[in-house]
């Protein structure tokens, strides 16, 4: 029985309909969405602004405050309430080092900028990555 679902959400409509697949595949579980945050990339924009903040935390939140609240929509259109969870760093690796004490992981197939060659050459496929490595059970949802 699947009791608690991480779903990493970026704001790509794939990590949309991943967490609308988790609320209507697992409509007892308790969900949790997980917004990674310092995302690499080659010109290292979120990554820097952590590393320029007064308190990291608080900047972590506020950048993934859009993605939450689009994760709040849904949640109230199903009539389903989310926990909320800041990860900063690599999103992979992220990802599955937050995968403890969940019992699967639900992630869009293709995230905001993954698709791209170029990015995907600097960071990896984030959800080929976590369906290798992750601890738990991976959903991959198109």
């Amino acid at each position: 029985m699947v009791s608690r679902i991480l779903v990493p959400m970026d704001d790509s409509e794939h990590a949309a309909q991943a967490l609308e697949y988790a609320f209507d595949n697992f409509p007892d579980a308790e969900v949790t969405v997980l917004n990674v945050v310092g995302v690499p990339s080659s010109m290292m924009g979120e990554a820097t602004a952590l590393a320029l903040a007064d308190d990291i935390d608080d900047a972590a939140a506020e950048l993934a405050e859009p993605v939450f609240n689009r994760a709040y929509e849904l949640a109230t259109e199903w009539d389903r309430e989310i926990d909320t969870v800041v990860g900063i760093g690599h999103p992979a690796r992220e990802i599955i080092d937050q995968a403890e004490g969940y019992d699967t992981i639900v992630i869009g197939a293709h995230g905001k900028d993954w698709s791209r060659a170029s990015h995907r050459f600097l960071v990896g496929n984030v959800a080929e990555t976590v369906s290798k490595r992750a601890p738990v059970s991976v959903i991959l949802v198109r």
